[in-house]
């Protein structure tokens, strides 16, 4: 028979975890469909969360799935691969053959980072090449910044790096200058970044450690940290196939939600990088935190209307 839940937390990240420890303290039966696939598992250490800043990701994600325990939270590692509206719920079926229903379902599956085609890039991902200066940049103040350019948004990255280094050289790559904003190229010369175009054709290893930037043309550009902006992709398969109205932005399509994290869809909630693309850690986890609350009232007062009509 499959088995019934109140809710389902599809990802097992700091918004599904939250959102499940609310939920398994207010005594709600609760199941983690966690696929370990977290965003920041490149990343040494998470930075700017209150009493947990230089923790490391796994070590954080260990301590959630012990916390949710304690509550009678489960957890199973497996992918979610389909979900359908069902009986005024839901029914989610996973990767290795196990199928659940639930009332509620969140949708906590974050979202997948392509890096840019450069040499060097994957390989140095979360040590020397990073994307966000508020999760890397007190660690890497002071040296000397390269930007890769992988849009014409990059001028703003290039721009806000600059608090942590007055070192910054924007590497423009396959970005055209007329394409930057005239204000971004102002900035630009008032803080003092060097602006060099052509192509990036890769970075420059020495002894287990970035030192430069590789033109096309051969120069090299000494270079210690590099920032740049991966395509975000979010995973929201499942939020589509569910109906879920989603929304256009300059980084992916995103579920349209309420402030509690409630979908267009009844009972689908979305949490994390889910629902949004700047989501860090803190603010993932506040979110699950938030639509966990708001479930267990949703759940509470619908059984209290059936009750008075019985």
């Amino acid at each position: 028979m499959t088995e019934t839940y109140e809710v389902v937390v599809v990802g097992g990240g700091a918004p599904g975890l939250s959102a499940a420890l609310v939920l398994g303290r207010a005594r709600r039966r609760t199941l983690v469909v966690d696929a370990g696939e977290p965003r920041n598992a490149p990343a040494a250490h998470m930075q700017g969360f209150l009493s947990r800043d230089g923790m490391p990701p796994a070590e954080f994600l260990a301590v959630g799935r012990e916390e949710i325990a304690r509550y009678g939270v489960e957890l199973v590692r497996d992918r979610a691969v389909d979900a359908t509206r069902e009986d005024g719920g839901f029914a989610v079926r996973m990767a290795g053959g196990r199928s659940v229903r639930a009332r509620h379902l969140v949708m906590a599956t974050g979202l997948k980072d392509e890096l840019p085609d450069v040499p060097g890039v994957a390989e140095r991902w979360g040590r020397d090449v990073l994307h966000c200066p508020y999760c890397h940049g007190w660690e890497v103040r002071d040296q000397a910044f390269g930007v890769l350019a992988t849009s014409a948004l990059s001028g703003h990255q290039a721009l806000m790096v600059t608090q942590w280094s007055k070192d910054v050289t924007f590497f423009l790559h396959r970005v055209a200058e007329e394409e930057l904003s005239g204000d971004d190229l102002r900035r630009l010369a008032a803080a003092g970044v060097a602006v060099v175009p052509g192509e990036v054709a890769g970075l420059v290893i020495e002894d287990d450690r970035l030192t430069g930037v590789r033109l096309d043309d051969g120069s090299v550009h000494a270079r210690e940290v590099v920032f740049a902006a991966p395509r975000a992709v979010p995973r929201t398969d499942l939020l589509r196939r569910l109906g879920a109205e989603l929304r256009e932005t300059p980084f992916g399509s995103y579920p349209v939600i309420d402030e509690r994290g409630l979908t267009t869809v009844p009972g689908l909630w979305a949490a994390g990088n889910a629902s949004g693309f700047a989501e860090q850690v803190i603010n993932a986890a506040s979110r699950g935190y938030r639509a966990g609350a708001a479930i267990n009232g949703e759940l509470l007062f619908t059984d209290l209307d059936a009750a008075v009509r019985r």
